[in-house]
């Protein structure tokens, strides 16, 4: 029997591309190519651990991703499947990772400041928190092929996902962190705004004081309508351009990194 196509698939350890988008973009890619089809199985956990040498927390990863933008359905007591997207993708879908290395690039993230606090009032506004609930706040420096594009701030209530670490954010994402506690994203809200940077912004993203770029907030929610993230970004005016398309079926939006 001919060995299963993901199976032959080669890995790079000296890629900047992690090795669970690596392997989420191979499949992703033999999906949209017809390649696999749907209601095809996909080889077991342990079948991708030993063939391409990775761990399982490695295939979980991508995996759990696949699942969440509804590419792929688990089957308790059969395996992982090629799904249908008529019937199955539900939600929003969004990894800062996947969408780089879509464009043939490669992501990098730097985390400048991790820290549990009991945030201001606003936020507790934007995210419907009690007063005094804890909420982990991080900030990290998004690269693309090694220069940095957006300097990101998190807040997601600290009762989400208790243990949270600084080391586990550095080595994991925590989309898939979240996702094994059956946390995943279903609505988001997004907004923009053309800004300029101020000196301190400007030196983490390597550009001048006073350069242009978009302030982007984004309020992530569970199917049940709970807000369990609200990100800040500032986001590089000189590489990125925005693109909307009206259609009689709808509105488009894309942003493409130059």
């Amino acid at each position: 029997m001919a060995q299963h196509r993901i199976l032959t698939s080669r890995l790079s350890l000296d890629s900047d591309i992690p090795l669970y988008a690596q392997l989420v973009g191979i499949i992703k890619h033999d999906i949209s190519s017809g390649a696999l089809s749907v209601g095809e199985l996909l080889p077991s956990e342990s079948e991708l651990c030993r063939v391409l040498n990775v761990s399982r927390n490695t295939v979980r990863q991508a995996i759990g991703e696949l699942e969440t933008e509804g590419l792929v359905v688990r089957k308790r007591g059969k395996g992982t499947f090629v799904s249908d997207p008529n019937t199955t993708r539900r939600g929003v879908q969004y990894s800062f990772t996947t969408e780089v290395s879509s464009m043939g690039m490669s992501p990098s993230s730097a985390l400048v400041d991790f820290e549990v606090i009991t945030p201001g009032a606003a936020v507790c506004e934007k995210m419907a928190l009690r007063e005094g609930t804890k909420v982990y706040r991080f900030t990290r420096i998004r690269k693309v092929d090694g220069e940095p594009l957006i300097l990101e701030t998190s807040y997601y209530p600290q009762f989400i996902y208790p243990n949270l670490t600084r080391d586990m954010l550095e080595t994991h994402s925590f989309y898939s962190l979240l996702y094994h506690v059956g946390i995943t994203p279903f609505a988001a809200r997004d907004s923009y705004e053309a800004v300029v940077l101020d000196e301190h912004q400007a030196s983490l993203l390597g550009v001048a004081s006073g350069s242009c770029a978009f302030y982007h907030q984004r309020l992530t929610e569970t199917e049940d309508g709970r807000v369990y993230e609200y990100t800040r970004s500032y986001i590089r005016g000189d590489r990125v351009r925005l693109d909307v398309g009206m259609q009689k079926s709808g509105v488009t939006f894309a942003r493409t990194i130059e």
